[in-house]
């Protein structure tokens, strides 16, 4: 009877370890489908010109989309330089003070900005900073941007800073160290590789986003001297070129799918390696 037991665990785990990675499996498929899809198409009319020229004129072979690269750096770093101080002070301030009484309308503030449609915010942006200025610009873009950042960098601040232990912060102020530094070094410094992870997710996911900046960055075919002028981005070029009846542009837009999609890939990876063995700070 004992072995009849052990064997239908068995079974039923196997049965339960097969499922899970079927359904793994058929979560995973369709990405890497994508990627093989876009990399095929990409690959080719990647070369050192599409990372060093401007975009050709129509009817010429050649160009690249360097301004592209550059302004798509340009805006999330603008992004980040806005939404990571606010969304991480944000959620500071939401673990550390749980009595707040403006606690609640804070989180309840994010999450449903976390819902809002991008292109809602490149409009609200649109009335708010581009029609007082009369211009599009880099800045309006990285504002933007760092709305669609801060949900997500508050709610992951203030989970993870949640879960460091609690007593750990007690044993400092027993010490005798100050609120703020206690909160810095060791609760700050405890979540970081969970905060920094939140960070980097956010800062891939809006590197990705066209609608809001249709509305705040527009475009720029040529290099962008000032913030305060229109600006090219990669997800911009690749809307504007998929649209268009040339083949030569429908490659470039390939081209320009391949590289914002590595960005992303390369910003994942570059959060594990930052943040890899720091996880056990917090267990």
């Amino acid at each position: 009877m004992t072995w009849d037991r052990q064997s239908y665990r068995r079974l039923k785990n196997a049965i339960a370890m097969a499922v899970c990675t079927l359904m793994a499996v058929a979560a995973v498929l369709p990405l890497f489908a994508v990627l093989f899809h876009v990399a095929r198409l990409g690959i080719t009319h990647i070369d050192l010109n599409f990372f060093t020229k401007l975009p050709a004129p129509v009817g010429e072979e050649g160009g690249g989309l360097a301004n592209a690269v550059v302004g798509t750096l340009v805006l999330v770093g603008l992004a980040s330089s806005i939404g990571v101080p606010v969304g991480v002070l944000a959620g500071i301030l939401l673990a550390r003070a749980s009595g707040w009484r403006w606690s609640f309308w804070v989180r309840y503030a994010a999450d449903v900005l976390s819902g809002v449609p991008s292109i809602v915010v490149g409009v609200v942006v649109y009335e708010l900073v581009v029609v007082k200025a009369q211009t599009f610009s880099a800045y309006s873009g990285g504002i933007a941007l760092a709305m669609i950042m801060i949900p997500t960098v508050v709610r992951t601040t203030e989970e993870m800073i949640r879960m460091v232990p609690y007593t750990l912060y007690e044993a400092a102020l027993a010490l005798g160290v100050p609120e703020w530094r206690a909160t810095v070094a060791v609760l700050v410094r405890g979540a970081s590789a969970g905060i920094i992870t939140g960070i980097m997710l956010a800062a891939a996911r809006v590197a990705g986003e066209t609608a809001p900046l249709l509305f705040t960055a527009f475009n720029n075919n040529y290099w962008s001297k000032s913030l305060s002028e229109p600006i090219a981005s990669l997800p911009l070029a690749i809307y504007n070129y998929a649209l268009s009846p040339y083949e030569t542009w429908h490659a470039m837009a390939w081209a320009a799918s391949l590289v914002l999609v590595s960005l992303v890939l390369g910003m994942s990876i570059l959060t594990r390696i930052v943040t890899r063995g720091k996880y056990e700070i917090i267990q």
